[in-house]
């Protein structure tokens, strides 16, 4: 298959004809669906949508991609600054984690994207690579080298990024992903990474590269967007490819149960228009549903802690204690400012990161933050401190020592999950929550700031014990859920380093379930590493690899 040069793909992406073979096609497919297929992909996000990609690339491969969520064809999709409205829409799952006493009894909506290309085509659009200690930490907890930030970096040099700054050694392109720097930096922007260096931020060319391997520093962000257009992973995986017959994606369609036949994986039970219907898979079924569907599919399966799965009196395939365990994500807090009469960005996305540590013993940054022109907030902590009209936030992100998990409440597709987020669990984080806000502050009140600014408003010169109430009514998601599924060899790993599950023949996990923990940074661009790693290992055992990239 030849490779199509960025601007070519474009233009076939988005012409009448192609648009219209792609509906004709996929009408084609789904009026004659099939009872079996090579493979089953369960769930069309990031990493589902490189797998989809990679192995439908093949002719000969027939694969079905199956989605919950509906179309990605809406303006709240491909404008990338309309992400905010997808937050509680038809687009978003709309998880609600459990009251938190740590978080003063709250309990904070937990948005995932329900739509083709998943959190790709809900999220910001930033792309961050993950650190090296974060690959390099996979690569010992799977005891694969593959896994390691060396490998990682050639696959997105040479495999993964079409990169549109300036060449580096660090970037690639003719990749899959088009990725550019930060358009048109607002003279805000500019003075915040000003700020960050007037605080001992190094001051880095780009957002990943050289800064991926520092301890801390700042830099205009990277983001998959071009001409102001969305670029989801979608979009630039599958899409190209379904004009073709052996790639059929159907959306709306519900994965109820995995189907064994012994130990082996055989295909899965899926609502679609109505009907429950059943599919085989003759080589292998790979779940990639996310970090909250992927372990409630997988329980209600039987694939889980035992003592769980029996007290809702479903039969145990394989004691795996691991399944739902070991969630965490980034923890959010916003710092605000009430601003002056100086211009800002109107976009309710960041042009700029910053990246520090809160401890000398790591080698890598513990924290992270974006601005926008936005009041970042709680109604909890807006109620105590109202913000003025005219504001911009610091949004904080900070890693967590706390996990949560994810339980059943029974043992049909239509029963809810339990999600225990557990932020603050562990006292530590507390401790280091309050440094880490020291230093945002720390920067927002920086003298290149300050044309900006008329006054710090959240959280400003609190006591000690009311800023910390302050936090606890402050603190959401950064909507980077994860580990649910890890890869690992010790007892709580479900997968191998092949995402295997273990116990299991035909059963992988590809998604961000499987990462031992969360990335320094935005999870998107780690799930497309998933993806190509799933569809590496895949056509490797199968003998079929496909002849060029997408």
């Amino acid at each position: 298959m030849q490779i199509m040069s960025d601007s070519d793909k474009d233009a076939f992406d988005s012409s009448p004809l192609y648009t219209r073979q792609v509906q004709e096609n996929q009408q084609r497919l789904a009026f004659d669906l099939q009872t079996g297929y090579d493979y089953v992909i369960c769930g069309a996000g990031t990493a589902g949508s490189v797998l989809a990609a990679r192995l439908a690339a093949n002719p000969e491969v027939k694969v079905l991609l199956l989605e919950a969520g509906g179309t990605d064809d809406s303006e709240l999709v491909m404008d990338p600054n309309r992400w905010v409205l997808t937050l509680g829409g038809n687009l978003d799952w709309g998880f609600q984690a459990e009251a938190n006493p740590h978080l003063n009894g709250r309990a904070i909506p937990y948005s995932m994207g329900k739509v083709l290309g998943g959190g790709s085509s809900i999220n910001v659009s930033t792309w961050s690579r993950g650190h090296q200690d974060d690959w390099n930490f996979y690569a010992a907890e799977a005891g694969d080298s593959a896994w390691g930030y060396d490998a990682v970096l050639d696959l997105y040099r040479h495999r993964i990024e079409d990169w549109a700054g300036t060449p580096s050694d660090y970037r690639g392109t003719g990749g899959s992903v088009y990725v550019q720097p930060a358009a048109d930096p607002h003279p805000f922007s500019i003075a915040l990474l000003e700020g960050a260096e007037s605080i001992g931020l190094p001051r880095f060319e780009d957002q990943n590269g050289r800064l991926m391997e520092a301890e801390q520093g700042c830099a205009f962000v990277d983001e998959t967007v071009r001409n102001g257009r969305r670029q989801s992973i979608f979009r630039s995986y599958v899409y190209p490819l379904m004009s073709q017959p052996n790639l059929t994606v159907l959306t709306q369609a519900m994965v109820t149960r995995i189907r064994f036949q012994g130990s082996r994986a055989t295909g899965v039970e899926f609502r679609w228009q109505g009907k429950l219907l059943c599919v085989n898979a003759s080589i292998e079924v790979v779940l990639a549903l996310g970090a909250i569907q992927t372990p409630k599919l997988l329980m209600q399966s039987g694939i889980g802690d035992p003592d769980q799965l029996r007290s809702f009196g479903i039969e145990i395939q394989q004691a795996l204690p691991g399944v739902g365990r070991n969630l965490h994500d980034h923890v959010a807090f916003g710092c605000i400012w009430e601003a002056s009469t100086e211009p800002l960005p109107t976009a309710p996305r960041s042009q700029t990161v910053c990246f520090w540590k809160t401890n000398a013993t790591l080698t890598s940054p513990n924290f992270y933050t974006y601005a926008a022109g936005i009041p970042f907030t709680t109604p909890e902590n807006a109620a105590w401190i109202a913000p003025p009209e005219k504001v911009w936030s610091l949004i904080v992100g900070m890693s967590p020592v706390s996990r949560g998990a994810i339980r059943l409440t029974g043992s049909n597709a239509d029963d809810p999950v339990r999600i225990d987020a557990n932020y603050l669990a562990d006292p530590r984080d507390l401790t280091e929550l309050k440094t880490g806000i020291e230093q945002a502050r720390a920067l927002g009140n920086s003298a290149p700031l300050r044309r900006y600014t008329t006054r710090e408003v959240h959280p400003g010169t609190l006591s000690s014990s009311n800023r910390e109430q302050f936090l606890r009514n402050g603190l959401v998601t950064f909507w980077h859920q994860s580990c649910t599924a890890k890869m690992g060899r010790d007892e709580l790993s479900v997968v191998d380093h092949r995402l295997k599950v273990y116990g299991i023949d035909g059963l992988r996990v590809a998604d961000a379930s499987v990462l031992p923990r969360v990335t320094r940074g935005n999870t998107m661009a780690p799930c497309v590493v998933i993806g190509e790693r799933a569809a590496a290992i895949l056509q490797e055992e199968h003998g079929h690899m496909t002849a060029s990239t997408v």
